[in-house]
Formats: C-alpha cells, structure tokens, sequence
C-alpha cells in the first residue's frame, strides 16, 4: 500500500514520516509536492508531516491551507481514504476545516520539545488499529502553538462520539493537570473527524519508531494502517 506524503515549504519531519512508512512491512512512501493539483490515483493514504509549512506565518498551518494539494487532500478525505496530520499537519487540518477546533500557543508561551505519554482512547480509526484501548504510547513532542481548542458543545460532541484518539497522561496513565504539556482542552493530543477516516495529533509517532531513538512506540501507527487496509480498505 502505497503512502504520500506532502511537502510544503518549510516541513521538516517529511523524510521522517518516509522513512517510518518505509520501515513498516506492507507499506511503501511516495513524496507529494504542495504545489501538485492531483494526487496519483494509486496513493492510498495521505500524510501531512511536521514542521513550519510556510515559515508558520500568520499562524501555524494557515497559509498551507491554501496550497494547491490541500482540494485534493479533502476530496480524497471525502471519500473516505485515510488522512494523518503530524503536529503541524495537525494545525493544517485544522485550519482546512478537515478537523474541528483549532491549535493555539502553548500556555507556558513557549516552544516544548520533550517526551510524552498519551493513551489511547479510541481504536476505530485506521492508524489505530491495532493498538489497544488505554494503551499507553511514549511519543516526543516538538512544538509551540500546540494548545488544542474547541468551544465546549464541541469538546462534548468529540468526547461523546468517540473522537478523541490520544490524550496526555502520567507515566501511569492518569490524566493529571502536569501531564498535559501545552494546555490543551481536556488533555486531548489527537482527534479525528466524524468518520474516523482524518485523524490529527501532535506527538510525533514517526520519531519513535526505533528503540535507538528511545521508543518504538509510533510503529503501531503505521502497522494499524497496514492491518486496516488488510482488514477494512476503502
């Protein structure tokens, strides 16, 4: 199965997010260039990497909504093909309105890079599938308007509906005050959109797919792809 990954200017995790698909038996990573105004029809998931699309003028993510690739990464949301956005492909989604809610500056008003825990809190999604619900995954972070944001009748239709996908917590699992790095609402790390095909975290998987890099946690995203186009496809 066949992934793409999009490069705008400035990104800067995009041979990171190749080289994890590439690692992950049943997987093989193509670039797709921002400015290209079709995505080739053999590509089966999209992935918009991390980095500073644009410089992070204006904000992170907002001029990157308007290049020419991002009609054909909601067409291709449309019909319901897999959609992963990494910390700032996680800010484009969600100024492209493929994910609600929006990812302000971190409440220390500062830029994090550390480890984290997250949990998982939903294992509908295709780069969930395998992982276990309320598994713990030790991830790295690197960022500075991080902080997710939703008005309250949205946060309670993300949490009623099951959208939250990751969410900070302590070593042990606990959703504490002090495991949330950047202030987001209700500890969530990572969302997904209504039909669970568009997921968008901020913690770094494909930074963690080695033991030489401190965890091999991140692989279980890739391979839930692999087992849910084995398993589900679309």
């Amino acid at each position: 199965m066949k992934v793409g990954i999009v490069v705008f200017p400035g990104s800067n995790c995009d041979r990171d997010a190749f080289y994890a698909a590439s690692i992950t038996d049943g997987l093989e990573a193509e670039f797709l260039w921002h400015g290209d105004r079709a995505i080739p029809s053999d590509i089966e998931c999209v992935v918009l990497p991390g980095g500073f699309s644009y410089g992070d003028y204006l904000r992170s993510g907002a001029i990157a909504r308007f290049s020419r690739i991002m009609p054909e990464v909601a067409r291709f949301a449309e019909r319901g093909k897999p959609v992963l956005g990494i910390c700032n492909g996680f800010q484009i989604l969600t100024e492209a309105g493929l994910l609600p809610g929006a990812l302000l500056r971190n409440a220390q008003q500062r830029f994090i890079c550390r480890r984290v825990f997250v949990r998982v809190e939903s294992t509908s999604t295709p780069f969930t599938s395998v992982l276990a619900h309320g598994q713990l995954l030790s991830l790295p972070i690197a960022h500075g308007e991080g902080r997710y944001y939703a008005s309250p009748d949205v946060l309670e239709e993300l949490e009623a509906n099951g959208q939250v996908v990751f969410r900070y917590t302590d070593p042990n699992g606990a959703v504490t005050l002090e495991a949330n790095p950047n202030g987001s609402a209700n500890n969530i790390a990572g969302i997904s959109n209504r039909a669970g095909n568009v997921v968008g975290l901020m913690p770094h998987p494909e930074r963690a797919c080695q033991a030489l890099l401190g965890s091999e946690d991140g692989c279980g995203i890739f391979r839930s792809l692999v087992h849910y186009f084995e398993n589900v496809g679309v």
